[in-house]
């Protein structure tokens, strides 16, 4: 057993939790500006898109991050192994973000193509190298994928503190200009040091690479020396495809009451059928359905926060101005706050705790609840920008909710899938997340900030939404657990 690390853990966890703290740098660094960089006027050094178009491409990369991640699971598991996955997919994330600083439409639009590969080959497979580093029965386990998860939340909040700074501090633009350079082009340099993160995780990545010399090696070929390249074109055509009908609900919104009704469709059709594993499969999806409108609220944060952060709100504190994209740092303050809170709080309920479904019901009510908040904050940017701490508080509530539903959610999935099925459910979770982000952008579209009325509704009809679903599923939580079939 490896108890050559810190704490006692694998040495090889050290070394994932740089590369994957420096990935989640450079991810949420590039994020907090995103949006920003593409409303922005030409004179401010953005691309000047109207608020629909900026949100439509925002949802359509945060969910190719996401249903990449299959296709890159995919990669790994048939073909070059999670290690090298690892390692070819920070590659070309950092080539993203670095062509991204280069100051033109094009580079633009290349950038983002390029991370979204990127992230799809490295987010799935070095979490599976976390798992390969304990047997199954090892008790530190649980204990260095916490370790892990604090890797990503210290990348995430650190990350807009630089990177928003560099795109939006009056200081840093005179700097620029005092060195003779164009000032406008602050934007970039946010994005290069996002690149810069991602440099850096892969230069941990390599100089510990003998760490990780036991997990993630590549699958042996058939016993014919072939490989699936039959599958591969499937399941990149099916990623591909989603994409597309996905990106259609811009030009076409009802699509997503269509996607809606073929969700509830799969839940019944697998719930009335007489075996286990089908009951359970149709548990699974609405634990997805419930995600997806998680995800659909919550992911606006780089969107319609976002924008609500820049153009409504006092970005003050103590009396001193800091950049809007610093929002972006606030739910990883709260992540770190709370996760030990929920942790301690699951272990003293033990056996009271509530159970999976009910979680899932509270998840959803604690993010209904922040868009709830903000309807009396859209009111009073009638008066002027809104005081910090309506988003403080917008961003406790959704975390909040995320700590009853996103680890928990991850948890289920193993517990509820047939063991043949393990990897196909566990790329639905994956989906959930990115139809979710998408709808995030669909929705975010509709933001205006020059109408505090109109903004106010925006807010309401998106709480009021979730609050049905909210209600149905605390009404379905005895036929879900029925469905889970003894599963806790």
């Amino acid at each position: 057993m490896d108890t050559g690390g810190l704490g006692g853990h694998p040495r090889g966890l050290t070394t994932l939790f740089f590369t994957e703290m420096w990935e989640r740098f450079s991810y949420y660094g590039m994020r907090a500006l995103l949006i920003l960089f593409m409303v922005k006027t030409a004179a401010d050094g953005g691309l000047g898109y109207d608020t629909k178009k900026a949100a439509a491409i925002f949802g359509t990369y945060t969910m190719s991050v996401y249903l990449l991640s299959i296709l890159g699971g995919f990669i790994a598991d048939n073909f070059i192994g999670a290690r090298r996955a690892v390692l070819v997919g920070g590659i070309i994330i950092a080539a993203g973000h670095f062509t991204m600083a280069i100051n033109s439409e094009v580079t633009f639009f290349a950038g983002l193509v390029l991370i979204a590969m990127g992230t799809g080959l490295l987010k799935p497979n070095i979490s599976t190298m976390v798992g390969s580093l304990y047997t199954p029965a090892d008790e530190r386990r649980d204990a260095g994928f916490s370790i892990f998860y604090m890797g990503i939340n210290l990348g995430a909040f650190l990350s807009p503190l630089v990177t928003g700074w560099l795109a939006q501090s009056a200081g840093w633009k005179s700097l620029l200009s005092g060195w003779g350079l164009n000032p406008l082009h602050c934007w970039h340099w946010g994005f290069a040091a996002a690149g810069v993160g991602m440099t850096l995780g892969l230069i941990v990545y390599v100089l510990q690479r003998e760490r990780l010399a036991h997990v993630g090696r590549a699958p042996a070929p058939e016993a014919d020396g072939s490989r699936p390249w039959g599958k591969l074109g499937v399941v990149a055509l099916g990623s591909l495809t989603l994409i597309a009908a996905m990106k259609a609900c811009d030009t076409y919104p009802a699509l997503v009451y269509v996607l809606f009704a073929l969700q509830i469709a799969a839940i019944l059709f697998f719930a009335f059928k007489p075996d286990t594993d089908s009951k359970r499969i149709a548990a699974i999806l609405v634990f997805f359905f419930a995600a997806e409108i998680f995800w659909a609220i919550f992911e606006q944060t780089g969107s319609t926060i976002s924008l609500f952060a820049d153009e409504l709100t006092r970005n003050e504190f103590l009396g001193y101005s800091f950049p809007s994209s610093w929002w972006q740092s606030v739910n990883s303050v709260w992540v770190i706050l709370l996760a030990p809170v929920f942790a301690y709080l699951w272990i003293k309920l033990g056996a009271r705790q509530p159970s999976s479904p009910a979680k899932f019901a509270l998840g959803l009510l604690f993010v209904a609840l922040s868009f709830v908040l903000m309807v009396p904050a859209a009111k009073l940017t009638a008066e002027g920008r809104v005081g910090p701490m309506w988003l403080v508080a917008l961003f406790f509530l959704q975390t909040v909710g995320e700590m009853l539903l996103s680890p928990v959610g991850l948890s289920t999935m193993t517990k509820l899938a047939p063991p043949r099925l393990l990897g196909l459910v566990m790329g639905i979770w994956f989906l959930a997340a990115a139809l979710g982000n998408k709808l995030a952008g669909v929705l975010a579209g509709d933001f205006k900030s020059t109408n505090a009325g109109e903004l106010a509704t925006f807010f309401w009809h998106q709480a009021l939404a979730v609050g049905a679903c909210t209600l149905v599923l605390f009404a379905l939580v005895p036929w879900v657990r029925k469905l889970m079939g003894g599963v806790h």
